[in-house]
């Protein structure tokens, strides 16, 4: 990456196997104020008309709240109950697209989050959440 690269300082891949694996790669800054999340639009994440497809917007923004979400949660598993997303740009082929989560509410079976997807200083998508706070099951008796 170059310096004039918005993904060149303290970016790394997050690693993640399985689905996001298919849709990735998804980057992640950490200790550059809050954690950040970001991926490249490339041409596998095109839809008909040849701008990200929607679902890979959203895909990309349930990872990173719900990854904020289970750190609210200290650690527990979380899942998605609800999601909600507004499109109001178009993410065109090479846009960097970067989301900040924000907890609104943490109780003590669910997180609130929200997050604004952008590309530089614009508004790409918008999304709102709720996760569950799973109970952790005791080990199963050998």
């Amino acid at each position: 990456m170059t310096a004039s690269d918005p993904l060149a300082d303290g970016w790394h891949p997050f690693t993640d196997p399985g689905f996001i694996d298919l849709v990735g790669p998804i980057l992640v800054r950490e200790g550059h104020g809050p954690t950040a999340y970001a991926f490249r639009a490339s041409p596998k994440h095109a839809n008909l008309i040849g701008v990200v497809q929607g679902g890979m917007l959203m895909t990309f923004a349930d990872r990173a709240l719900g990854v904020a979400a289970m750190a609210a949660a200290e650690g527990a598993n979380c899942v998605t109950v609800q999601f909600e997303m507004q499109f109001i740009g178009a993410v065109r082929m090479g846009d960097v697209v970067t989301l900040v989560p924000q907890v609104v509410q943490r109780t003590g079976t669910l997180v609130f989050m929200r997050g604004d997807l952008r590309v530089g200083e614009r508004i790409a998508a918008s999304g709102t959440g709720v996760w569950k706070i799973l109970r952790r099951r005791p080990e199963a008796a050998a």
